[in-house]
């Protein structure tokens, strides 16, 4: 059974607020006329009876909410086999993967970013949306990180990916043609803001020279281990205005329940 949690935060975003409005909005996308609730390999949504919608979190502002997000996790997890999250800021990952580590050894993180997120401290906050994957990996966490999509690497985080081991492919070396394949619980962790602009301009940090839209679907879709969780992150409203981005946002909803609904089969 999946559960599919919305985490409205965006307090430690770095330079625009706005994700905290993005579950809504991919939610009223999903749910839109204009398509359909099936995936590409025809996995009919609506009301589908291994996907129990929960809602939004409710959280305290400021510093607190790292633990409250673990507490509710946690709590979750205690129910449900796996969980989609919706974001929120990037930040949101830190305190979710402190509670699958509980129930998932050897945990493996699949992250799909424009950013590596490896930051040790960013503006003086180390729960900043730069630095949770710095967290993850400090704390053993994860056993193997897998960095997919980066274009942004500072001299700062690659000493940090070669500190923890990180395996970073970055978007200038990525071939189309690759599969994932990994053994054990993988958790996936999306970044929208992977996607270029071009085709998802409702980001807070526009990236150009980023993947296409199929470019990511593929991914996941060509994506093979038993995947026990996902996070969709930094889709920011206040700068879609075509409502474009929250189209995307709910087409990888679909692909992402589609990826955690067969990962073990």
């Amino acid at each position: 059974m999946i559960a599919v949690v919305d985490i409205p935060f965006d307090e430690f975003s770095s330079y625009l607020r706005g994700p905290a409005l993005g579950p809504a909005k991919i939610h009223e996308a999903f749910h839109s006329d204009s398509a359909n609730y099936f995936t590409e390999s025809l996995i009919n949504l609506k009301n589908h009876p291994n996907v129990k919608e929960l809602g939004p979190l409710k959280l305290p502002s400021g510093p607190p909410v790292t633990g409250a997000i673990e507490q509710e996790i946690t709590k979750i997890l205690s129910s449900y086999d796996k969980i989609l999250s919706l974001g929120g800021d990037h930040s949101v990952t830190y305190p979710i993967i402190k509670s699958f580590a509980k129930k998932y050894k050897d945990l493996t993180i699949l992250h799909i970013d424009a950013h590596p997120d490896l930051y040790d401290e960013f503006q003086g906050n180390k729960f900043s949306h730069a630095c949770p994957f710095a967290r993850i990996m400090e704390s053993g966490l994860a056993t193997r990180l897998v960095q997919v999509g980066i274009r942004t690497m500072a001299r700062h985080q690659h000493e940090q990916a070669d500190k923890f081991g990180v395996e970073v492919i970055q978007m200038k070396d990525f071939d189309p043609l690759y599969r994932f394949e990994f053994m054990g619980p993988v958790y996936v962790s999306l970044d929208i803001d992977a996607i270029d602009p071009a085709f998802a301009p409702g980001v807070s940090h526009h990236e150009p020279g980023g993947f296409t839209s199929r470019e990511v679907i593929s991914i996941l879709q060509k994506l093979r281990g038993n995947v026990v969780g996902a996070d969709l992150v930094e889709f920011n409203p206040t700068r879609d205005p075509s409502g474009i981005t929250a189209m995307l946002g709910a087409k990888l909803y679909k692909e992402l329940l589609d990826v955690l609904l067969r990962s073990d089969q």
